[in-house]
């Protein structure tokens, strides 16, 4: 099992696009917070800047910080994450299928639920490691050049985590947006066993992404009623480890829904791959 399940991982790093990610977040990580560094964080004052605060609020000390810059390009890249984690989960099935080597891989003695929960698995584990990267770089660099401090967190009104909560606080947040972001790739991996092309899961992933954000966000009476049944509503769920306090009740609720559709997911996978007509 454990050399199979190797075997599963070496074959998804060996392809080039299991590395795209990983190269944007490179890239796009580094701009942007040396862009804040010399721009002197007009751009994070504007987004929490003094009209989110109550008249009575005081601020002692910078919060312009590799912490408030981290949750800055966290929130801000969060719509994009999905799309690098269906370049690879939407792969796992359908690459198999593109490439005509699903035949071989079933004259195996694993069977098709075994072969199934170790592609599962590495997707999984890819998501997790990719969610990973962009935390530690976003955080790292982030002290590194800015320092520490305390936490802005913008809403309604500006609320302010203490420096000393702010690790912790991250680290439950990297927790809640790997849990999230299963829920993205197990959409991914479904609409790989449907079809036998790995641009279709990317394209249909992210399109019923983009769907339910609609829905999720414009006032309609009739959407409004939908809303609870929608994933993307519950995405956002690691902002809320940023809450002060924290809504221990609606991070429950919200991790509970996304179980439920990763599990969902799953199950209706393996359900149509195990009675998939593989002919090539």
């Amino acid at each position: 099992m454990t050399t199979v399940l190797g075997n599963e991982f070496r074959k998804t790093f060996r392809k080039w696009r299991s590395y795209i990610g990983f190269i944007a977040i490179g890239a796009v990580v580094p701009l942007v917070e040396i862009g804040l560094k010399a721009d002197g964080g007009s751009l994070l004052n504007a987004v929490a800047g003094a009209k989110n605060l109550p008249p009575e609020f005081m601020i002692l000390g910078n919060l312009f910080n590799g912490y408030t810059v981290t949750l800055f390009i966290m929130n801000s890249l969060w719509l994009h994450i999905p799309f690098l984690i269906s370049l690879v989960a939407g792969d796992q099935l359908a690459g198999e299928a593109a490439g005509g080597t699903f035949r071989l891989l079933l004259t195996r003695p694993p069977s098709r639920g075994s072969i199934l929960f170790r592609k599962y698995v590495v997707t999984l584990a890819y998501t997790a490691l990719l969610v990973l990267f962009l935390v530690v770089l976003s955080l790292g660099l982030g002290v590194l050049l800015l320092g520490t401090g305390d936490l802005a967190v913008p809403g309604k009104q500006l609320a302010v985590v203490s420096g000393a909560e702010a690790p912790w606080r991250f680290l439950f947040a990297l927790l809640l947006a790997v849990w999230s972001m299963w829920c993205v790739a197990s959409l991914a991996f479904f609409f790989s066993s449907l079809t036998e092309n790995s641009i279709g899961p990317i394209i249909g992933s992210m399109a019923v992404i983009i769907v339910f954000i609609v829905i999720s966000n414009v006032p309609i009476s009739i959407f409004l009623a939908v809303r609870p049944f929608l994933f993307t509503t519950y995405l956002n769920v690691w902002l809320h480890a940023m809450g002060e306090p924290i809504p221990w009740s609606q991070i429950a609720s919200s991790a509970a829904s996304l179980g439920a559709y990763s599990a969902g997911l799953y199950l209706a996978t393996w359900w149509h791959f195990g009675r998939k007509d593989i002919v090539t």
